[in-house]
């Protein structure tokens, strides 16, 4: 398998994508996900490309170089674009339906994440001031948007977090997961784990928390 840096390829169109938003009046509204997107359905995938702001789009950028290469040096490039856009219109398929306006390719990651989670499950991360393996994290992350989903059924949102698209991403990548797994998922015995705890705590403390 070749590796094609595809999720920094997809991070920098994300990247150019923004900068028109800045840029173009009128962009982002032609793009955005809500129900016109019934009628006008490019709004299913250029959506995911669209941002909401500076952080928004650095924190999506940076979980999906990590654990967008991570995954593609697994399955393969051509696997994981896949895994991306599948998950990624799925929830934003299952989304539009509970927002009336969305953005972001948080759905997506969140399908990189879950589809990472069965291959991968001991994968270990940085999450919550403490390294652990990738399946006990997304439990948690899954824990976190439960809360903010029951808090926006409830009338209570929390913020304005897409946690429905994030768990609909997830569900669909832990079953792509699962399939892949069969494939991908056995690890040679010699194979190590390895964590630059430095880099890691980083990225937690600017990234992961919540």
């Amino acid at each position: 398998m070749s590796f094609r840096f595809y999720a920094f390829k997809l991070s920098g169109i994300m990247a150019l994508v923004f900068v028109a938003q800045l840029l173009i009046p009128g962009f982002t509204d032609i793009f955005v996900l809500n129900t016109k997107a019934w009628v006008e359905v490019w709004r299913f995938v250029a959506s995911i490309f669209l941002h909401g702001g500076v952080g928004h789009l650095l924190y999506n950028l940076f979980a999906l170089m990590l654990f967008g290469s991570v995954l593609e040096a697994l399955i393969g490039g051509k696997r994981f674009i896949f895994v991306f856009f599948v998950t990624g219109i799925i929830a934003n398929l299952i989304s539009v339906n509970f927002y009336s306006s969305s953005l972001g390719a948080s759905g997506a990651i969140f399908g990189v994440i879950g589809a990472l989670i069965f291959v991968r499950p001991l994968q270990v991360v940085w999450a919550f001031s403490l390294p652990m393996p990738i399946f006990v994290a997304g439990i948690l992350w899954a824990i976190g948007d439960i809360i903010g989903a029951v808090g926006f059924f409830a009338g209570n949102p929390i913020d304005n977090t897409g946690n429905i698209a994030h768990l609909s991403g997830m569900g669909f990548g832990l079953l792509l997961g699962i399939f892949y797994r069969r494939k991908f998922g056995k690890r040679k015995r010699n194979e190590r784990f390895k964590l630059d705890e430095k880099t890691a705590r980083d990225w937690e403390n600017n990234w992961m928390r919540i």
